[in-house]
């Protein structure tokens, strides 16, 4: 079996994939590989095998490659080495990175520009130092490049980045009392709609128990959402007629996860109000 190296250069960089090149790595090492950018130093943050015969991965499938995860024709670089202490030593310190994020802060209010700082990476071949940071419409920051170009004497990269990957990069706590699924384990994000919330039937709950600490919607609706729509195909429309023990009554609710549903019966007999019951619908199979 080959071994695919997951690699993270920055805290708010999505992950990449690498050809472990058969080297012993675990999870946290530091290596050096290299990018259509240049040589870098980054952290593996997950290991997965595969086989040729998932896909194959050359990374020459039309469609990308199951087994990598890179898109097509886009051939998997490998990991030159792990990074040693002289590899380590050229790596920007926190001081430095300090230091750079004080500077273009002060450029940004000088400016007056709408935007946030989140962090700040020098490459490890010393070409570049990248500038992440968040805002919320279309900034026009070519004076603030002009400026930190001259203070840096390298290229600069203005990285634009969403509030969900700043709440990766710091890090906290969600409603269940848990690290992050951004934070811990999740790689990367899928898009979160407000449909997710209806079909698992907790929109009601309101946006702010449904949004995690980025003010977006939490990433685990969609954890369940193809089980709860899996389930929720099985049931009656609401407004759809039924008979309920020779009774004609309307659905007007789902109980998904019970398999259940509300039916309201017109009054009848004696009855002044409508009456309304909870069916399992799957009463008859038991």
């Amino acid at each position: 079996m080959n071994k695919i190296a997951m690699i993270q250069f920055t805290p708010w960089d999505k992950v990449y994939y690498f050809d472990s090149n058969n080297l012993d790595l675990t999870k946290g090492d530091k290596v050096v590989v290299g990018t259509e950018m240049g040589m870098e130093i980054g952290e593996v943050v997950g290991l997965k095998e595969y086989s040729d015969a998932d896909g194959g991965c050359g990374c020459r499938e039309k469609k990308g490659c199951g087994g990598c995860g890179n898109s097509a024709d886009r051939e998997m670089k490998p990991v030159l080495r792990v990074a040693d202490s002289a590899d380590l030593d050229k790596v920007a310190g926190k001081e430095e990175a300090d230091e750079a994020l004080k500077f273009c802060k002060k450029l940004i209010k000088k400016y007056g520009l709408p935007m946030k700082l989140s962090g700040v990476h020098f490459a490890y071949d010393g070409s570049r130092v990248t500038f992440a940071f968040i805002a919320e419409s279309r900034v026009d920051f070519r004076d603030l490049v002009k400026d930190l170009t001259r203070h840096f004497n390298r290229s600069i990269r203005m990285q634009q980045i969403g509030i969900r990957d700043e709440a990766r990069m710091m890090g906290d706590y969600g409603h269940c009392g848990k690290q992050l699924c951004c934070r811990g384990f999740l790689r990367g994000f899928t898009s979160i709609t407000s449909d997710m919330a209806e079909t698992q039937q907790c929109a009601h709950r309101g946006s702010d128990r449904i949004s995690g600490v980025c003010g977006r919607l939490m990433c685990c609706l969609s954890y369940e959402e193809k089980g709860y729509a899996e389930l929720a195909e099985k049931m009656p429309p609401i407004g759809a007629r039924v008979n309920v023990d020779g009774k004609r009554g309307v659905v007007i609710g789902h109980h998904v996860l019970k398999q259940s549903v509300d039916v309201k019966f017109e009054p009848s007999g004696g009855e002044e109000k409508p009456v309304i019951v909870e069916v399992d619908l799957n009463r008859n199979k038991k």
